[in-house]
């Protein structure tokens, strides 16, 4: 056990947060945790880390256990560069390498009396080294970072970089550190496609214990065994990832509401019995009984309906012509940056198509491009649009909730427009506050219904399920699926283009790439072929003489036969070293054992300065 929870109370102003919370977490143990927005994941989580303590009962951690922890916004705040923050954390084992060569160093030299003592002190850092792996600790650094798209900014100051990449990097010194519970919430803002499958096969390797704050479904599902539930400030354990969570939990609900039914039936059947022959001496034995036994039994309380999820749906009034947009021979710029030379699209009645692509590549620009009507952009007739900006822009801050949504929908009755507001998941209390007092996910909702309001047949989605909640997302996907108008949208939940896209367009390379196939296929295609698609361009260009093309073939076998003859050497260190341990006792054997040692670590130090200069 690492972490447990006794019957632990907290709030801070009211009506608690959490009460009477008991859970545990375990070695190794990989554990989604979910709850709706404003529920208190975040509370229970800093009372895990004892950033609260609670007001009632006990919380336990394992002696000694180390937690590691990812905020969302959780930047790292470093005057570092990007390579020593995290070479930082092996500092012990760089310390350990460099104690063990002076100690190699010495014994080429010394006599017989004092060899005794360096071997063994040869020997003991051997066996710290070994169960530390410190020989690997580079690799890897540079794993992590490359995996976590920093391989080419090794030497930039972190304090120059944006809130996303220092909270990638924040991740990066967690999952190097190896603490023995990793709390990470939300780890997949803030990553592409690739990176984030590269993050999902490095964590299911892990060696610790994961608790996995998220709303990517798909996450949640390959990672995670055990699924805690926070709902009304009660915590319930489910065996199994998300997608068992949900069938465990509607069969929960089901049985709790039938043996409250089963019991309300038992007690009305005794009741029914004890006031028909309680007065009867024939029966009054039989009914005195049966009181008893209403007495003794345990009541069951009344099942509380889970939370109702928002809801939404969206109509339109006209039919637009079959096709609704239709782009030609277009560019697309992000300030001085092309994005798109010369790209065609068109969109038909009744598609709901995705736009895919890593981050940068201009997605949402291309969105914004659409809806500015510029000349090579023509609409079909009957078009009305409708869009989701994921930035809330069209929203004034300092506006009650209520106006700003009669502020765009005057003619709409304070009925329908309080309605709308409410099946969004707005309560009385939210519509009255200024909107820059919503949360993240409740401005979302706020957006979706102002949506819904414009009566579109062409929705233009740009990240709606940002800040969503899992329920919340799952409306919108259930809604756009109902749906029989066009939609083109920007998602980076998986799941959700899984669950609504019927047609797939990427941008990538500087082209607007139609995808024929399923998005799971298009998932398929990313995990086996991500190398190829990035290198091509490289291939194709024609900017390259054929002296630089020889020249750049020339440095990447030399980097092959650098790795290849590293790899020969660290072999040979270990088993060294292990002769070294064996034949302490032997002195002149020690002094030709140290001196091949010191030529050996020579030759591989020159080797990773060229290596350093050629990647």
């Amino acid at each position: 056990m690492l972490v447990s929870f006794e019957n632990v109370t907290f709030g801070y102003t009211g009506a608690p947060v959490v009460r009477g919370v008991t859970f545990a977490v375990h070695e190794n143990e990989r554990v989604g945790f979910i709850g709706g927005n404003g529920e208190g994941k975040t509370t229970l989580l800093k009372l895990m880390l004892g950033a609260l303590s609670p007001d009632e009962g006990e919380i336990f951690r394992k002696n000694g256990a180390r937690i590691g922890y990812l905020e969302q916004s959780g930047g790292f705040e470093r005057d570092d560069t990007v390579y020593r923050a995290m070479e930082e954390v092996f500092d012990e084992d760089k310390a350990l390498l460099d104690a063990l060569r002076k100690t190699q160093s010495a014994m080429a030299t010394a006599d017989e009396s004092e060899m005794r003592v360096l071997a063994a002190r040869a020997e003991s850092l051997n066996k710290r080294i070994a169960a530390r792996d410190s020989y690997n600790f580079e690799v890897r650094i540079k794993t992590v970072l490359n995996g976590m798209n920093f391989g080419s900014v090794y030497d930039q100051r972190i304090n120059t970089m944006s809130g996303g990449e220092k909270t990638r990097l924040k991740l990066c010194r967690l999952l190097l550190e190896e603490p023995d519970l990793l709390v990470l919430d939300e780890p997949t803002n803030h990553l592409d496609m690739k990176t984030l499958f590269w993050l999902e096969d490095y964590l299911t390797t892990y060696r610790g214990a994961l608790l996995v704050v998220s709303h990517d479904r798909f996450f949640l599902d390959r990672l995670t065994a055990r699924t805690l539930e926070l709902e009304r400030g009660q915590v319930l354990s489910f065996a199994g990832n998300y997608s068992k969570y949900k069938i465990l939990k509607q069969e929960r609900n089901l049985r709790l509401e039938k043996e409250y039914e089963k019991q309300r039936e038992e007690i009305a059947r005794l009741q029914e019995y004890v006031d028909k022959n309680i007065v009867r001496a024939t029966t009054a034995k039989s009914a005195q009984s049966r009181v008893k036994q209403l007495e003794k039994m345990e009541l069951l309380e009344k099942p509380v309906p889970p939370p109702q999820p928002p809801r939404f749906a969206f109509r339109y009034d006209d039919r637009p012509y079959e096709r609704v947009l239709h782009a030609e021979k277009f560019d697309l710029k992000a300030d001085d940056k092309l994005l798109l030379k010369d790209a065609e699209f068109t969109l038909m009645r009744g598609e709901k198509c995705a736009v895919l692509g890593d981050n940068g590549t201009g997605k949402s620009t291309l969105l914004k491009y659409f809806l500015s009507k510029p000349p090579t952009v023509q609409f079909g007739r009957f078009v009305k649009t409708a869009y989701y900006d994921q930035e809330n822009a069209d929203l004034d801050p300092e506006e009650r909730v209520l106006e700003a949504f009669w502020g765009k929908h005057a003619l709409l009755s304070q009925t329908d427009a309080r309605k709308l507001l409410a099946q969004a998941g707005l309560d009385e209390e939210d519509v009255n506050k200024k909107v820059k007092e919503l949360s993240g996910g409740l401005k979302a909702k706020l957006e979706l219904s102002l949506l819904e309001a414009r009566r579109g047949n062409l929705l233009v989605l740009d990240e709606p399920t940002n800040h969503l909640d899992l329920s919340a997302r799952e409306a919108l996907e259930a809604a756009l699926k109902a749906f029989d108008g066009t939609v083109l949208f920007v998602s980076h939940d998986r799941r959700f283009v899984e669950s609504v896209a019927t047609r797939i367009i990427v941008l990538e390379n500087g082209a607007l790439v139609p995808f024929a196939g399923t998005y799971s296929e298009y998932l398929e295609s990313r995990k086996t072929q991500p190398a190829e698609k990035k290198e091509k361009p490289k291939a194709d260009t024609g900017y390259r003489s054929k002296e630089d093309r020889a020249k750049e073939a020339r440095k990447k076998a030399r980097v092959r036969e650098i790795e290849a003859r590293i790899g020969e050497l660290e072999t040979e260190e270990e088993a060294l070293n292990l002769n070294l341990a064996e034949r302490a006792a032997d002195y002149k054997a020690v002094q030709e054992i140290t001196l091949k040692l010191n030529a050996l670590q020579a030759e591989v130090s020159a080797l990773y300065e060229e290596y350093e200069t050629l990647i």
